[in-house]
């Protein structure tokens, strides 16, 4: 059973938080380089922890799912292969991202991939 709210559940402005609508963006308003930046945030994410990288010991991370981080690293590459030229100064960091997620993957590969065959590699080039 669920009670109404009190005044002592305002907050100092007497506004109850149950009244106030969160603010939300637009998404046509929002600049693509930030739509850009969040997607590939959100890719390398996904690709640690499919790679284990949230735990201690990776290899024992009930998450590790090389198949579906291959496929996550790849899509990456993709991304940012084709927008580097509007991601300005955050081109760097999230290439610096994913280069060290292709390398991730292939130090938890039990048999790695060739140069250049490696996930998202056909976009990125060989990773060492």
């Amino acid at each position: 059973m669920t009670s109404s709210p009190t005044p002592d559940d305002a907050d100092s402005t007497g506004i109850h938080p149950a009244d106030i609508e969160p603010e939300v963006r637009e998404l046509a308003e929002v600049p693509a380089v930030e739509v850009i930046s969040r997607a590939a945030v959100m890719l390398m994410s996904s690709a640690a922890e499919k790679l284990g990288l949230s735990e201690p010991d990776p290899a024992e991370s009930p998450y590790l799912d090389l198949d579906e981080a291959r496929r996550v690293i790849t899509a990456l590459a993709g991304l940012v292969t084709a927008s580097v030229e509007y991601l300005g100064p955050h081109a760097g960091p999230i290439r610096d991202g994913l280069q060290a997620l292709q390398r991730a993957f292939r130090e938890a590969s039990a048999h790695p991939d060739e140069p250049g065959k490696g996930p998202g590699e056909k976009y990125t080039g060989p990773v060492h």
